[in-house]
Order: structure tokens, then sequence, then C-alpha cells
């Protein structure tokens, strides 16, 4: 589709936005990147709200050094109260704090360039449909795909959620395949970043539950609860649901026993342009082994764009560069529409279904194979996803909160989640990012978050550490989610919930899932009374 012509004035911007908005369809879909894993680190020895213990003895010196660097102050003026983090978000924060807090533009967009926000949030929310169709411009759903529209998985921009019962459906949660690898060349291909992952011959590296008419869907998702109690040092029981994950129905033959299977739950969307504007060397520093228990580290993956490895920041397992190839790769995968970095049909060579399915591909031009998403489009809702503001803080200054707040200094968590960044100006349109402070809590590292939260197989064992799924990172290894917002996840979405494959229903349940380098993190909140508990609470429901 060629939006030029729809583009001739300001006035043209706005019907067509208004125009396109109409059209949004509630069904959900899982499309970009996907909720919380609260990485936590080093603790100390103290528990009490009393403990005058500095900040700094927390972590080790290397990674004091670092994160002050990266602030510009000190550890000490981060832990205490500062009047500029309650922008989270920097100029471009907003002071929205209802169901809406997660789908307003960045609040330094001029004039001139909201006209884009609003036609790449039409396209973000619309539902896209089976090909041949009269609305060519969002034509080509499928063959085989997870749900019809961004939105519906982000819901209102924000997280996703596990199906709750038997009955529920997983529109916001998908399942991420994996092989282990046989063979010296394809080891040696994930060892150098060459390849994502060993796709299933079958099923390729995405289970896809929905097929079009005459396309067989691949499989059905169902999940199983059982409760899981945790016991505080006096006495207070906090139940945490573990999941079991199954494939039921399978389309195109058995699985195999040693199929690694990963359900991700769909991550808000607020931030994500500040994320892409932190400098990779100001990532990079952080993977230091000089950190005592904590051994983050970055994931090199390769760029579809570029054909060229660089440093992945985005999705679970930062297995994404950037926010465009972040995009495409989602509506390639998710709803199975091609664009220019990922223009082949999301089938595997046995569907020949879905290989003959009719697409709604348009001429690009220029040499360009012709794709579902046009360049146009592809460019608008990159827009948009970069410029949804981060709400502020709210009661940042409150004294329960702040008590909370040293609390989570006190423990170290500040080693995994990154308080304060200083972000560059770059030679970009990224213009409302450009120099902004911000206060994301990520250091966008993968951790080994421990046996409880690693990924099974489809027979439900726990795959070797050394089994690769997503580029460098390993079913045990997640990024560090960013925390700012988490405070109004549910008075966005009622339903939303943490972690990576949306088991935490609260913010201490995903606390206490935490183990690997976290576990003496989560020791420690165990030994938390009820006040302390309300403290630690109170400061994360500020963010």
């Amino acid at each position: 589709m060629n939006l030029s012509k729809v583009l001739k004035s300001k006035q043209a911007v706005v019907f067509y936005a208004t125009d396109l908005v109409k059209k949004v369809s509630s069904r959900p879909i899982l499309s970009v990147l996907c909720a919380l894993a609260l990485n936590a680190c080093q603790p100390t020895d103290s528990t009490s709200s009393n403990t005058s213990t500095d900040e700094s003895q927390a972590l080790a010196p290397e990674r004091v050094h670092v994160i002050e660097t990266l602030a510009g102050v000190s550890m000490q003026q981060l832990a205490d109260f500062d009047s500029q983090e309650i922008k989270q978000g920097g100029d471009t924060g907003i002071t929205i704090s209802s169901a809406e807090s997660y789908s307003k533009p960045s609040s330094n967009l001029t004039a001139s360039r909201k006209g884009s926000f609003f036609i790449g949030n039409a396209f973000f929310r619309q539902p896209w449909v089976v090909a041949p169709a009269s609305t060519d411009s969002r034509d080509g759903l499928g063959a085989l795909f997870n749900v019809a529209a961004c939105q519906s998985c982000h819901i209102k921009d924000g997280r996703g959620h596990a199906p709750m019962n038997a009955d529920d459906d997983a529109d916001s949660l998908l399942i991420r395949l994996a092989m282990p690898a046989t063979t010296d060349e394809q080891r040696q291909q994930l060892q150098s970043s060459l390849i994502e992952k060993v796709v299933h011959p079958m099923y390729g590296g995405q289970l896809q539950d929905r097929g079009i008419q005459g396309v067989p869907a691949e499989a059905s998702i169902t999940v199983k609860w059982r409760d899981k109690p945790m016991t505080f040092a006096d006495g207070h029981i906090e139940t945490l649901r573990a999941p079991t994950f199954r494939l039921t129905n399978p389309g195109y033959g058995p699985f195999d026993d040693e199929l690694m299977i990963s359900p991700r739950v769909a991550l808000p969307m607020i931030g994500l342009g500040l994320l892409e504007q932190i400098a990779d060397e100001d990532i990079k520093k952080q993977a230091s082994k000089a950190n005592g228990d904590i051994s983050g580290k970055f994931n090199w993956v390769m760029d579809p764009q570029t054909g060229k490895q660089a440093l992945g920041r985005f999705g679970w397992k930062a297995g994404q560069t950037k926010l465009i190839t972040q995009n495409q790769s989602a509506f390639n995968e998710d709803m199975g529409l091609t664009s220019t970095i990922r223009p082949h049909e999301s089938c595997m060579p046995t569907q020949t279904a879905c290989l003959n399915a009719t697409t709604g591909a348009d001429e690009q031009g220029d040499g360009k194979p012709p794709v579902e998403v046009s360049d146009d489009v592809a460019k608008f809702v990159e827009f948009y996803t970069r410029n949804l503001a981060v709400p502020h803080r709210r009661h940042a200054d409150d004294a329960l909160v702040l008590a909370g707040k040293k609390r989570f200094y006190d423990m170290g968590c500040q080693s995994c989640h990154t308080p304060r960044y200083q972000l560059p100006k770059t030679d970009d349109d990224h213009l409302e990012q450009h120099g902004q402070v911000i206060y994301p809590y990520t250091d966008l590292l993968l951790h080994d978050m421990g046996d409880g939260l690693a990924d099974r197989t489809i027979a439900g064992t726990l795959p070797p550490k050394a089994a690769q799924v997503e580029f460098l990172a390993n079913s045990y290894e997640w990024r560090t989610p960013a925390l700012w917002g988490i405070g109004l996840a549910q008075t966005v979405d009622p339903q939303a919930t943490f972690l990576h494959d949306g088991r935490a229903r609260t913010l201490m349940e995903a606390v206490l899932w935490h183990g690997g380098e976290a576990q003496k993190q989560q020791q420690q909140v165990l030994k938390l009374d009820k006040q302390g508990r309300a403290e630690l609470n109170a400061f994360l429901k500020s963010l």
C-alpha cells in the first residue's frame, strides 16, 4: 500500500487515522514482546526498616561504580527521594493514572508529529483480514497465525495474561519452540549467533494455534495450575501458582519429547523508544563477572534488517535488536504477515496448505519483494511503538514508599534493575528520546533465574543448560524487564499478570518466584514481616 497520496495534508492525516481507529477489533493478538521478571540481586543480611547499612554495601564495588556512572549521581542519591525520578520517563512522561495510562503519546511530541503517532495507533489496533479483501492495506492475515491485531494481545498497550482456566483462550500468550542442536554445524551456528535457534522441522520456531479456512492450526494450548505455598519467617503464607503447559491436537504430526516450549505473555509497550536509545556500550559494561553472584550477559543476535550481528535488547530473551525488527518479526510470526525485513510467509516446508494459501502481498517497487505490511505502514507502527509514554510515579515521597525503596536498595535489587540512565543525542529522528534522564530499573541483560522459572520440554523435563533457545539465551535465562509503570499494570487491565508466562498474579508472587542468581534476594524477602512486605509492595506499586 502506498500512503503518500493519503498524506497530502495534515487534515488528511487526522481523517485517515480517525477512520482507521473506528475499525478497531477487540480480538487478541500476541504481537510484540512480552511482562515482569523483577530480577533482584545481591542482598545484605539486614531486613530491618531501621537498618543503617549504606546501600552501596549491598553490591560489589565494581557494580556500584557502573551504576553511578550510568546514572551520573551517587548510589545514596538514587536510594533517597529524588523529585526528578517522579518523571521516570523524563520529559516524555505523562501524569495520567487510569486505564489509559499506557496508551498516550510522549508528552513532548510536537503537533506536527502526532499525526504519525495516531496513524500508527490505528494500524496497531485494527484487525488484519484474510486475503483477498477490499481493504488491501490490511489484508493477508495468516495462513497460520496466533491472533489478528497487535492491540488485542497488548491489551490497552499493556501486558497479556495466561489462560485463567480451561475455558479461557490463550490470545495474549504464545509458545516459542526450539530443538536441541544435534550436529557440530548447528552448535557452531548457535555459538556464533548465525541462527536464532534450531527450529522444529514441522512446527518451526513458534506455535501458531490458528489457521485460515483450509489451513489446519498447529495445535491448541492448555494450562493447568497447581498451588505452591511459600511461608514467610513470621508464618504468613503466600500461595503461588505453578503452571503446566500442554500442546494438544497437533495438526502436523506428533511432537518430539525433546522439543523445548517457552510460554510468553505480551510485554507492555510503554517506554520502548527510550530503551532503544540506551547506548549499546552502557548495556555491555554491565555484563561483568565482578558482581559476585550476578553474572548477567548480553544477547548477541543476528539483525534481520542488516544481516549483521548486534546487541539484543527487546523481548523476553533480548532476541531483537530494535523496534523495527521486533515489530516486523511479530507481524510475521504472530499474524503471518510479510514485510521488507521478514518477506517470507511463516510456513514450514511441510505445511503445503499454508504455502499455497492466497496472500495479500502488494508490489513495493525499487526491486523489493511484494509484501503485506508496506514500508509506510511499518514506519508508522514503529513511530507509534517508539512514542508510547511512561506514566509518572505516584506517591514517590510517601514514607511507606521510601521505606520500601530503602529495602529494595539494601537487598541489592538495583544490581539487575539498574535505576537510571542518561540518554545520548544520536544522529536519528528520535527527537523525543534524545538526552532524556530515565528511570527504567533494568539492565537489559540476561540472568539465570533458576529451575523454577525455567522453560520445560514438551515431556515436562528441564532442558540442558547448554541448549540455546534464542541466540545465546538458554531456557533458564530471562532479560531483566523494565519496572517503570508496573504499579499501574492492573489498573490498565485487571487481568494482567506478571513474569514471562503470566504465573504471578501479584508483584509479591513475582518476587517470590525468583531463583538462580536471585535466590538470595528471594530468601531475604521471605524474612520480611508484615510491615516490611507492605513497604516493598508500596515502592513497587509507586513505579
